[in-house]
């Protein structure tokens, strides 16, 4: 399969005058840092808990895929649970899968740049001129990174970028009706008020969104540290929503149980054109996404997805790719990630 340069195939999406859109994964943050937000930096800093039943299992296993972890952890917990009927042993399985996925939402917290003035102005720039080539044609980003680096990305440079919408907006807490115009001090930024409109979409959740039960909620920069705002909820036991376990169909089935989740699962299984991805590698937990995709595909003539850009790194990406590419009902295409330079490296 012929690999093109990123710039190639912008050119010919807009010589066909094809909409476009852009699926993010984890590459897409470890271009700007790899050190901060490679799995192997979370596996590192896990790796130092007390919990002693979760560092048995680190050696047992002795893998950084956090998603095989906890699925490891359901299996064991229904062992104890149905084969073994040890009920001390499943409870303290279900402590240890609660707790890993504490760790996580602690560790990306942790490991995360303080605020959004310590991405260098020329690096978010960059970056958004790398979203404003979808976002300016009435395209849609979707993106499974749980981080704050788009989100910050798009505070950044508003002026610069049209479509940024994602969703959110603030709510009347006394008549329980949104308004488009509303004191920020007089309600919650909450989901809802500009779906419709909606390009921006965290399809696993992210670390700004949480799930008050009643609504879902954005935590919003109001000028003091955003991670700051996002720690003191997760120190009251208030944690973010986030897809972490399990494989495609455990995903799945989180996602369509939360409104948001679903929406932009939804959004994704209708979008029209073409789609580009970056930095996502459609792994062996990512068959919900290539089925949103395909459901894209099998749309009416006027509205279906034609075809996907997938970004690849190395001659085993391609040759990944080249073995699924039959899963994909619409046209593969390759192209060469490490022509994009999102951040300006």
């Amino acid at each position: 399969m012929e690999i093109k340069s990123y710039k190639e195939v912008i050119s010919h999406l807009n010589k066909e005058n094809r909409q476009k859109h852009l699926l993010l994964g984890n590459g897409f943050s470890m271009a700007y840092d790899s050190n901060i937000f490679s799995y192997n930096a979370f596996s590192e800093f896990i790796s130092s808990t007390e919990n002693t039943l979760l560092k048995k299992l680190f050696n047992i296993i002795n893998t950084s895929n956090f998603e095989l972890i906890m699925k490891q952890l359901d299996i064991f917990y229904q062992i104890a649970k149905d084969i073994a009927e040890d009920e001390k042993l499943a409870i303290r399985i279900e402590e240890a899968h609660n707790y890993l996925k504490e760790s996580l939402v602690d560790a990306i917290s942790a490991l995360h740049p303080e605020q959004v003035f310590k991405i260098p102005k020329e690096k978010s720039v960059q970056c958004a001129k790398f979203l404003k080539e979808f976002l300016d044609t009435d395209g849609h980003i979707f993106t499974t990174n749980y981080d704050l680096l788009l989100y910050w990305v798009l505070l950044s440079n508003q002026e610069q970028l049209s479509n940024i919408v994602d969703g959110f907006g603030r709510a009347n807490v006394d008549y329980d009706e949104y308004m488009e115009d509303f004191d920020p001090d007089e309600g919650e930024l909450v989901w809802g008020p500009y779906q419709l409109d909606q390009h921006v979409h965290y399809v696993h959740g992210a670390l700004h969104i949480f799930d008050s039960g009643v609504s879902i909620e954005k935590e919003v920069y109001d000028g003091d540290y955003l991670l700051t705002n996002i720690k003191k909820r997760i120190d009251n036991k208030d944690y973010p929503v986030f897809v972490t376990a399990g494989d495609g169909k455990d995903k799945l089935e989180h996602i369509l149980h939360n409104p948001y989740l679903n929406f932009c699962y939804k959004k994704l299984s209708s979008i029209s054109g073409s789609l580009v991805t970056f930095g996502f590698n459609f792994g062996e937990y990512d068959k919900h996404i290539i089925n949103a995709i395909n459901k894209a595909n099998k749309q009416e003539i006027k509205n279906k997805l034609w075809s996907i850009y997938i970004g690849v790194y190395s001659d085993k990406d391609k040759d990944h790719i080249e073995k699924i590419k039959s899963k994909f009902k619409c046209k593969v295409n390759l192209f060469d990630a490490k022509t994009v330079n999102p951040w300006g490296n």
